[in-house]
């Protein structure tokens, strides 16, 4: 299966992309830990909000072939 993965915030700058194709597991939880290991993202998917096509979802949420996925770090400002 592959999906769109866009980063955010500190999460783009880590990945240094805003968003990339990968083959991946049918769930969130292990896409983030094989990000997370591959690019050295310093957030816990507990401390992200996920959204799956458009939709903020949970973390046990299926994935679907050719889904956009973005994973959201917390922001702050004003």
């Amino acid at each position: 299966m592959t999906v769109t993965v866009l980063y955010f915030a500190a999460l783009r700058d880590a990945a240094g992309c805003a968003s990339e194709q990968l083959a991946t597991p049918a769930d969130l939880s292990t896409l983030y830990a094989g990000l997370r290991a591959r690019h050295g993202f310093s957030f816990e998917a507990r401390s992200l909000r996920v959204a799956v096509d458009g939709e903020f979802r949970d973390w046990s949420h299926a994935l679907a072939d050719g889904a956009e996925v973005a994973f959201i770090p917390p922001v702050s400002g004003g």
